[in-house]
């Protein structure tokens, strides 16, 4: 009875100790990723690692699909029209609009 008593005892100030000396911290990338919550893309001229590295689910395949989409039909107007790429769908569109800008300039 002790002995497990001692056991949780040492668990409680070792589980303490490690969280008063921020052990699980969240990682620096995790601190960054926050901060490229505020950038946005124009979905008409960006590349393909700018929009991979911008939008949230997009990947590098992604993106260049994206790209070879707007290569072969011309210009986005709307943010919507991005679930005309495979793989694209209203929710990847939703989760990403405040990062989406279309500039409409000829």
């Amino acid at each position: 009875m002790i002995k497990k008593r001692l056991q949780r005892f040492s668990a409680g100030m070792l589980a303490l100790v490690l969280l008063s000396s921020g052990a699980f911290a969240a990682p620096p990338q995790a601190q960054v990723a926050s901060d490229k919550s505020k950038e946005t893309v124009d979905i008409n001229t960006a590349t393909a690692e700018q929009l991979a590295d911008t939008l949230q689910g997009i990947g590098l395949k992604r993106a260049e699909a994206i790209i070879a989409y707007r290569d072969r039909f011309g210009k986005f107007y709307s943010a919507e029209e991005l679930t005309a790429v495979k793989g694209i769908g209203a929710n990847t569109i939703k989760r990403n609009r405040s990062r989406i800008k279309i500039k409409m300039v000829e």
